[in-house]
């Protein structure tokens, strides 16, 4: 069995498929919304975004979904007009209008009125009415729509069968040339038949009865429909669907509970990646990177900025955080930069250690300037045995800098001397070079003598090109760095695979997939990057530390966080975090030893410093102590009810009940729902 160890986090995607028909959903919607939901959008919503509303609960949801779903179809987004949403209202009335009259249904309902919706006005209309050799039709001719994946110039026919009711959209394949003629008594399978008598009556109905695709001439000498105008009609359907980004809907549902109102129907998309890279030090670091397809800014006279917020969270497979952050981002911009920034999108870059194990990343990116978000969310893996081999995951890049690494500094998506250059999305032009970056840990001197890597480049499922080298020829191992050359490389979607072999056998692997486009240029990203402290900076023990708490390995915290307070005994931070792990190791005469430095500074220290350190003194037996410590927290602070029914504990166990039911008396009356303490005062009441 072949050893396949990554670093690699793993990427879920979900896939969704567009079905032609609709499954009957029992909704509790509103008949206003329903109203929005089955009618004024059923041609222009997408299945993602018809199930992320059924599951919203509240109409205040449902108005801001509606926000959410026209602003990300504005073509102006920031002016006062949504041109898109106006289009579409005057298609609706104009289709209720003129393709109702006759119909036993609203105009909005019929073919006509639908295809007039989703594309809008044909460029060109001819007629075939009150004719007595064929039925009432209509040919729209449509062209320019080649943004949206249709031919350059197409034909639509709408016929009314039996010269009653609405007109149906006409299928080549389905319907056929006979079904437009009042009179055939042809074979009905017999197409080209059909075709010759329709076009001795009326030639130019008859060169779209084949085919609704001008110059496609295939249909016409074999005499069957054209399959290519059944798959036209398909995407003219799904146009409008095809035209939005989905992922918003799902953001809004996930984050709505989260992000504050006003952030809700603002989700922006955006690229991002995220790497695990082993320091030299040991450590596992997660790279993350961020790609915002916009950025936002205020004006202040002839400056602009611009406030970013991110928030992170590293969750356990059992939902437990482990590790939480929150960075700011503050952009002052002049008019050149704001030039460039049309042009780039902004990348924000930064990184953090991470303790082993398998963890759910969640990283929420606001512009407080624009009250918009967007999000990332990644598995994680950090091996268990460092000693194994390992491989981590690919990093792919246009263009490296070498670099010394800085004095006391790590800056991210850096391994070794090599400064990696990447775009989130993986997207390459011909006169790039590719760039791949990735780490093998664990390797012996034989490994490093008789291992080979061997690079394989696939394009639509086959090997392109393969390149194998000497792990002995790479001089800054663990990091390995090669270069390919795309000029040999056609526009298409590749899939690099990397793999280590030992005496012939595949022993590690791993792969990413890139694209290289047609284009001549593309925007690179101007980044954003947070440099970080070396690796031995109190901070990284400090995080480490941590995050061991946070996982219940608390004596592997205490080692790290000792080594932090170590370096830097005037942080309160450091302090607090040794003396909660002191705390529960029932160490507490080193909580008071660490804490009471930080009592009587002169600036106040934080509350918590006051709280831990009166229960430290209350489970030392030093009750007048703690009650002094936690009257100075109130005195600071205010009161609240911790602080309260502590003191009132102290009083009870100094024997001094009068001053123990105030306290909690004053709780009480902050909270009245605490059993515990109302079992207590009437105890002691019942004993006066």
């Amino acid at each position: 069995m072949k050893k396949k160890l990554s670093i690699s986090f793993l990427i879920i995607i979900t896939v969704f498929f567009l079905i032609g028909g609709k499954k009957k959903e029992k909704s509790k919607v509103p008949p206003a919304y329903k109203k929005w939901l089955e009618e004024e959008v059923v041609y222009i919503m997408a299945p993602i975004e018809r199930e992320v509303f059924l599951k919203l609960e509240t109409d205040r949801e449902r108005d801001l979904f509606q926000d959410a779903f026209w602003k990300h179809r504005d073509p102006t987004r920031g002016t006062p007009t949504n041109e898109f949403r106006q289009e579409h209202y005057r298609r609706i009335n104009y289709a209720n209008h003129f393709f109702g009259r006759g119909a036993p249904k609203l105009g909005w309902r019929t073919d006509r009125g639908r295809v007039y919706i989703i594309l809008g006005a044909p460029n060109d209309i001819q007629r075939f009415e009150g004719k007595t050799v064929v039925y009432p039709t209509v040919i729209w001719f449509y062209q320019g729509l080649t943004k949206f994946g249709l031919p350059p110039g197409f034909n639509l026919v709408f016929f009314q069968k039996g010269s009653l009711g609405e007109f149906k959209l006409y299928s080549p394949l389905k319907d056929g040339p006979q079904a437009l003629m009042t009179s055939y008594w042809g074979d009905p399978t017999d197409y080209l038949m059909a075709y010759n008598e329709l076009r001795e009556m009326e030639p130019e109905l008859a060169q779209v009865s084949l085919s609704l695709i001008p110059g496609e001439g295939g249909a016409y000498a074999i005499g069957r429909p054209s399959l290519s105008s059944d798959l036209l009609i398909q995407r003219v359907e799904t146009t409008a669907i095809r035209q939005i980004e989905e992922r918003y809907a799902r953001k809004f549902l996930e984050y709505k509970d989260i992000v504050e109102v006003e952030y809700t129907a603002n989700y922006i998309d955006s690229d991002s990646l995220v790497k695990v890279i082993k320091d030299r030090s040991g450590f596992y670091f997660v790279h993350y990177a961020i790609e915002l397809a916009k950025l936002s800014v205020g004006q202040y006279e002839n400056k602009y900025y611009a406030n970013l917020k991110l928030n992170g969270t590293v969750s356990n497979l059992e939902g437990k955080n482990i590790y939480q952050f929150e960075k700011n981002i503050s952009l002052d911009l002049d008019e050149e930069r704001i030039k460039s920034i049309r042009r780039q999108p902004l990348l924000i870059q930064d990184m953090f250690p991470l303790i082993p194990g398998n963890y759910k990343l969640s990283i929420l990116v606001k512009n407080e300037t624009s009250k918009e978000f967007t999000s990332l969310e990644r598995s994680l893996v950090i091996p268990q045995d460092e000693e194994a081999l390992q491989m981590t995951s690919l990093i792919l890049g246009y263009r490296i800098k070498k670099s010394t690494p800085q004095q006391n500094r790590l800056r991210p998506f850096q391994a070794g001397e090599s400064q990696i250059y990447f775009q989130a999305n993986r997207v390459f032009l011909r006169k790039d070079n590719l760039i791949i970056v990735f780490q093998i840990h664990g390797l012996s001197g034989e490994l490093r003598e008789k291992g080979e890597v061997k690079f394989t480049f696939l394009k639509g499922g086959e090997e392109f090109l393969s390149k194998n080298r000497k792990v002995a020829e790479y001089q800054d191992l663990p990091n390995i760095l090669e270069q390919f050359d795309l000029s040999q490389f056609p526009p298409a979607h590749y899939r690099v695979q990397v793999s280590l072999f030992v005496d012939g056998q595949e022993v590690l692997f791993d792969s990413e997939q890139f694209d290289i486009t047609h284009l001549e240029a593309i925007a690179r990203p101007w980044v954003y990057s947070k440099i970080s402290p070396d690796t031995q900076d109190p901070l990284h023990f400090y995080l480490i530390g941590t995050q061991l708490f946070n996982s219940g390995k608390i004596a592997e915290a205490r080692v790290n966080l000792e080594k932090a307070f170590q370096k830097k005994p005037d942080s309160v931070d450091f302090a607090l975090n040794l003396a909660q792990t002191y705390m529960v190791l029932n160490e507490y005469k080193k909580v008071e030893s660490l804490l009471f430095p930080f009592i009587n500074q002169p600036q106040p220290p934080r509350y918590e410093v006051f709280f831990m350190m009166g229960k430290a003194y209350q489970i030392l037996g030093e009750l007048s102590k703690a009650i002094e410590v936690l009257d100075k927290a109130i005195s600071r602070y205010g009161i609240n009810i911790n602080l309260l029914n502590t003191i009132g504990e102290c009083y009870f166990q100094l024997g001094e009940p009068d001053e123990a039911l105030a306290a909690w008396q004053k709780s009480l009356e902050i909270n009245p729902n605490q059993p515990q303490i109302k079992k207590s005062v009437e105890a002691l009441k019942e004993k006066k």
